[in-house]
């Protein structure tokens, strides 16, 4: 089974950016998907953001123009940078690829 490994959580304020990175083993990681899924304390998991193998992105519309997710198949590595931060995006950042999931990283997003 994969192993997703991800980092780059921290506090910030408000306005403030974080980029998120999450590293896969195995060699299946430059033929599929990857995403970023989020979830707030109470709330359910939502997808924040996509990106196939070809490198075509989507994202939820809560970040659009905020987020960037890219992907670097030669580090078997997908990234989500965020700008603009909220108070509202504080969660808990999961990484998936297929069936795999990270151990999560928590943002917070507070003055």
């Amino acid at each position: 089974q994969v192993q997703l490994v991800e980092s780059g959580g921290g506090l910030v304020q408000p306005g403030g950016s974080l980029r998120l990175s999450c590293t896969a083993s195995g060699s299946i990681f430059n033929i599929y998907a990857m995403a970023w899924y989020r979830q707030a304390p109470g709330k359910q998991r939502e997808l924040v953001a996509f990106i196939t193998s070809r490198g075509t992105t989507n994202y939820a519309d809560s970040v659009k123009g905020r987020f960037t997710i890219s992907r670097d198949n030669a580090k078997n590595t997908v990234y989500l940078q965020m700008n603009e931060l909220k108070p509202e995006d504080t969660a808990v950042y999961y990484c998936n690829l297929v069936d795999s999931w990270g151990q999560g990283t928590q943002v917070t997003v507070s003055s």
